[in-house]
């Protein structure tokens, strides 16, 4: 798994690094990988309007343990422009797989251009020229500014538009979540202390986008306490191949909002 990852970020790396830390699963292992490379890691988190602020919780606890620097910035007019997305307004949450269509509605728009240009101005500031992001396979299909292309030409630009040449870094581009997953196990990751769920109850639903494709991800050693027994089922499925434990996970879904209805 180590070798995916050096396949992008390469042996020779700085010692200091600008990550965004939203304290879900994807950023937390992207520390911790940071970490054991000796990095010393400037975290910045953004409050950006969303329905619940709990994944910032969690960065702030992953951040005083092993980061230099931490900084949540407020970026809560976000919500006065992005007011289309289930995120940011009073649009439901959508509940099934987290690549169907209709985690469309999940999309704030440009929020990764924005969050990422006020990362390269605090590394510019601060003389670091390299900025993680913790952007995985699975995003491409949702949320545009996840893909590898944009990635690289908000780089290009980044490079252009700074003094020291302030690069954008996504080593786990090319990754799927799970794989992320067993990284981060292998790094021992407490994902219990990570954050995914959408809704922002006590507990993770267990239902939205998010919560079923971390189930999926961490399928095996997932420490997570789920609002419902959603994850259960799906673990006594586990000899099913993916595609069926997605249909699976769609019929349960399609059952329990009868149920409610």
């Amino acid at each position: 798994m180590d070798s995916l990852v050096k396949s992008v970020l390469g042996e020779d790396v700085p010692k200091r690094a600008v990550l965004i830390l939203s304290g879900g699963m994807d950023s937390v292992t992207l520390l911790h990988y940071l970490k054991s490379k000796d990095y010393s890691v400037h975290a910045l988190s953004f409050n950006y309007g969303q329905k619940h602020t709990k994944e910032l919780g969690f960065a702030q606890f992953w951040a005083a343990k092993t980061c230099s620097y931490f900084k949540i910035i407020d970026l809560t007019v976000l919500k006065d422009i992005a007011t289309q997305s289930s995120l940011t307004s009073d649009t439901p949450v959508p509940e099934g797989h987290y690549e169907a269509e209709n985690m469309k509605s999940t999309v704030v728009p440009n929020r990764n251009m924005v969050m990422l240009s006020l990362a390269i101005a605090y590394a510019e500031n601060e003389g670091i020229k390299e900025v993680y992001i913790g952007a995985h396979a699975g995003d491409h299909a949702i949320y545009p500014d996840c893909r590898p292309e944009f990635l690289g030409a908000l780089c290009k630009a980044s490079m252009l538009g700074t003094y020291t040449g302030v690069e954008i870094l996504a080593p786990f581009a090319k990754m799927r979540k799970r794989d992320i997953a067993i990284l981060g196990k292998e790094l021992k990751v407490d994902f219990a202390n990570t954050w995914s769920c959408y809704k922002g109850g006590e507990k993770h639903c267990g239902k939205c986008g998010t919560c079923v494709e971390r189930q999926e991800a961490l399928e095996g050693f997932d420490p997570t306490a789920y609002g419902t027994d959603y994850e259960t089922v799906i673990k006594l499925a586990s000899r099913l191949s993916l595609q069926d434990r997605r249909a699976l996970s769609q019929r349960l879904l399609r059952e329990n909002m009868e149920r409610e209805a």
